[in-house]
């Protein structure tokens, strides 16, 4: 890690400073600030990170809270060190920015378009409905993790996707809790009619990837890809919810899906060398 600019104000993460640093902060606590343009962030971006492109940066920075970490990433570097520059003379505290952007970053990220979420989120919805939205998430979680280790017969990794599905379970008995809490219940639904991330019914998107199922790696992969987007979900969600409870929550379970992902990532390289996917598309 490395003090750039004026005052030493912005400072340098390097990619495995900046995963030492999510590994180590909870979910909420910090900023990923993206600064490209739209369809860049569209094609993928970091997990609950927020779009804010740099040629808008000078009329939305006031929208950002100053106090809170803010990590700035680009493709390359170039147009994050500008916006973090920029942040760090209009007094935000704690500012870094990426070295190499994501070109460097050689991890999973969010794939797909904005869209690819929006069937499940518009951005307004109340606490009950993102409630409801992530419990329906969570259950088709839960199913594909089952249908993937019924495919394999490796031991370990039938070990870990059992976590997973027991851990999805767990997920639903917090996302219960919530809503109960603020006076609702989930959603009654026919098993199959539960959906994946993108409005996708669970057997169409078992069946849309059963290449990826014919192998253990390819189960491992495509578990991280689904957990991935699930956490990104999270964090959009907690980001956008106004009840402080429900925030609370889905920082809570997004701290949880970083585990399953690094649990998939380690399981992942120590098996086939190689700890993340891009390639895998839903």
């Amino acid at each position: 890690m490395a003090d750039r600019g004026s005052g030493g104000k912005v400072q340098v993460l390097f990619p495995d400073d900046l995963k030492e640093y999510m590994d180590r902060h909870g979910e909420g606590s910090y900023l990923l600030l993206d600064v490209r343009q739209l369809e860049e962030y569209e094609e993928s971006h970091l997990p609950g990170s927020k779009l804010v492109p740099l040629p808008l940066l000078p009329k939305s920075f006031s929208e950002l809270d100053r106090e809170k970490d803010t990590i700035v990433y680009c493709s390359m570097g170039g147009r994050s060190a500008a916006a973090a520059q920029f942040l760090a003379l209009r007094g935000f505290e704690h500012v870094f920015q990426l070295q190499g952007g994501l070109d460097a970053w050689g991890d999973l990220t969010a794939v797909g378009p904005t869209g690819f979420h929006l069937e499940f989120i518009r951005g307004d919805e109340s606490p009950e409905e993102a409630a409801r939205i992530a419990y329906r998430m969570e259950s088709g979680l839960e199913q594909f993790h089952r249908a993937a280790l019924d495919r394999t017969a490796v031991a370990e990794v039938k070990e870990l996707l059992l976590k997973l599905a027991l851990a999805e379970k767990s997920h639903m008995q917090k996302l219960l809790q919530l809503l109960q809490s603020l006076g609702s219940e989930p959603e009654e639904a026919e098993a199959d009619n539960y959906r994946m991330e993108g409005g996708m019914k669970i057997h169409e998107f078992l069946n849309r990837n059963e290449h990826c199922l014919k192998s253990s790696r390819g189960c491992l992969e495509l578990a991280m890809m689904i957990e991935t987007q699930a956490l990104d979900l999270y964090l959009r969600m907690a980001r956008a919810c106004e009840d402080s409870r429900a925030g609370e929550v889905f920082f809570r379970i997004g701290d949880e899906e970083k585990m399953h992902l690094t649990a998939l990532g380690d399981l992942l390289g120590s098996r086939y060398g190689k700890s993340g996917l891009k390639s895998v598309q839903p």
